[in-house]
């Protein structure tokens, strides 16, 4: 009875000044989860909510005196605790508007054009071979960490030296390979696994490239040595099954290069004819 008294004196000093604080606050609730999506972060939350609820409603209702004053005393805790627990989301949240103030002023590099042909040409050949092949190609994010996991090679990127590095069997062909600019950094490099559900006959390859797409803003392309299909994983999400036009089209609008203005309608356009085109090629 008397959280419902409570209540009712809430909204009887309710005003418009009021309404605009709670929305504002409702706002910034909203944006800090809109992060969490689809990931196990988000599950956690959601029974913590429930249970501190749950908790809530059983003590108020008993009248219990003790759990009252425990969950009073707990509340300050538990907010500490919250950007402990969730700080990777956190993190990466605050990378992604970093990242975006900075390209709004900024240009795309030159060279991202030749890169955006060159991994095209190199993932549909790999793909035509049935090599599976992990390419991750840095942006604004430094991917260090990664690139000391593998060899360091700091060579000059090119569709020879990608093949090689990928050919089965080589030493380094079931690792990622890093490229900065028009230099691939290093390869045989590990990265983190992505806890989100893949595609159906998609492997390690295709939850190492949404891992680094989750933790960066790094643009991922993975070639299926068991299907022969390219996808391309970015900002937390993969898209599957892509043909030339389609790959070469989303490079260009996630790189900034020209083209990009119709990158959506051009993927839209491009995917149905994806499995046409690879029956013609690898069908055999």
């Amino acid at each position: 009875m008397a959280l419902y008294n409570h209540i009712l004196d809430a909204f009887r000093l309710l005003e418009p000044r009021s309404v605009i604080d709670i929305l504002l606050i409702a706002a910034v609730i909203y944006g800090a989860l809109l992060p969490l999506r689809h990931t196990a972060a988000m599950s956690v939350l959601r029974g913590i909510g429930l249970l501190v609820i749950a908790v809530f409603i059983v003590a108020q209702a008993l009248n219990l005196l003790v759990l009252n004053w425990l969950i009073s005393r707990s509340i300050t805790g538990l907010i500490i605790a919250l950007p402990i627990i969730f700080q990777p989301e956190i993190r990466r949240t605050l990378e992604r508007v970093g990242r975006t103030g900075f390209r709004a002023w900024a240009s795309p590099p030159s060279y991202y054009e030749g890169m955006i042909t060159l991994v095209t040409d190199t993932a549909l050949r790999l793909a035509a071979q049935r090599y599976g092949a992990l390419l991750v190609l840095e942006r604004e994010t430094g991917l260090r960490d990664y690139t000391e996991t593998g060899v360091r090679l700091d060579a000059r990127v090119s569709t020879a030296l990608l093949e090689g590095l990928f050919f089965p069997n080589s030493p380094l062909h079931d690792g990622a390979a890093i490229l900065r600019e028009d230099r691939v950094l290093a390869a045989g490099c590990t990265l983190p696994l992505s806890e989100r559900p893949v595609p159906r006959h998609s492997g390690t390859r295709h939850r190492a490239a949404l891992g680094v797409a989750e933790q960066t803003d790094a643009v991922a392309i993975v070639v299926s040595e068991e299907t022969g299909t390219v996808s391309v994983a970015t900002q937390g999400r993969i898209i599957t099954d892509l043909d030339e036009t389609g790959l070469r089209v989303l490079l260009a609008s996630l790189l900034g290069a020209e083209g990009a203005e119709s990158g959506g309608e051009g993927r839209k356009r491009a995917q149905p004819r994806a499995s046409t085109r690879r029956a013609d090629r690898w069908g055999r």
